[in-house]
């Protein structure tokens, strides 16, 4: 897959608050036009995680959640919401690791992330009841879902990211990653093409859609800049493959 000599960004702001049972597609059109833009063939729209998760019901009421004697015991070591680690052993398949203020653990789809995901921020206004956001139940579906919405809506073949702000072991700061993907392809595998004086590449293989999250991060922001949708274009999409094969297999895990 060749990469893009010129890539453009639009942040598509003015997204009203979204809540569960809203179409994104219908939010994500009326938000072209007021840009003045419209949908080409190509185009890659990346989607914040957060709104897909409203809009598909995801949001929980932390008064709901009765915390299990494990939940207790965990949240006392680990100084969290006795509750929201409910949640997150509801989501979760293993603890990694855990400490005072952190609880890495590996999601049920395969992630390890902090926290399962699970997020409060920008999910509640102040004096509301308080809330915790889950991630979506399948995000490629979910960025499926969104593109046939958009084909109908907007009459264009296009990609979607669903983007999440991770962590890393290994680096201070968050960056953008996808956690769904449709219409493009989440890995570009370069492994037999040769570099720039004819050695074959054996080993490299770029995470696509994982690029594409981090660039319209950018645009979004990550606190109160109220951009959750980003027009991509000009990128060489290369296929459609989900973002569930950005996964390394267990068996490939070196720190497993």
């Amino acid at each position: 897959m060749a990469s893009a000599p010129n890539l453009q960004l639009w942040g598509l702001s003015g997204i009203p608050r979204v809540r569960a049972g809203d179409d994104l597609a219908v939010l994500l059109a009326a938000a072209l036009r007021r840009a003045d833009l419209e949908l080409l063939e190509g185009d890659v729209v990346v989607v914040a995680q957060k709104i897909v998760s409203k809009a598909e019901g995801r949001a929980v009421p932390l008064s709901c959640v009765v915390p299990s004697a494990q939940a207790l015991e965990l949240a006392a070591e680990v100084q969290k919401d006795a509750r929201l680690v409910e949640l997150v052993l509801r989501e979760s398949t293993r603890i990694v690791r855990k400490a005072k203020d952190v609880l890495i653990v590996e999601h049920r789809r395969g992630y390890v992330m902090a926290n399962a995901g699970i997020d409060q921020s920008n999910v509640a206004a102040p004096g509301e009841e308080e809330w915790a956001l889950l991630l979506p139940e399948d995000p490629d579906r979910s960025a499926q879902s969104l593109r046939s919405a958009l084909r109908a809506h907007c009459g264009a073949e296009v990609g979607v990211v669903i983007s999440d702000s991770f962590g890393r072991p290994w680096r201070l700061g968050t960056v953008g990653v996808a956690l769904g993907c449709a219409g493009l392809s989440s890995v570009a595998d370069l492994r037999g093409q040769p570099d720039l004086f004819g050695r074959t590449l054996r080993v490299t293989m770029v995470g696509h859609a994982d690029e594409v999250a981090a660039a319209a991060s950018l645009v979004m922001g990550q606190g109160a800049e109220g951009c959750p949708m980003v027009l991509v274009r000009g990128l060489a999409r290369g296929g459609d493959l989900p973002a569930a094969a950005l996964l390394r297999p267990p068996g490939e895990d070196l720190f497993r």
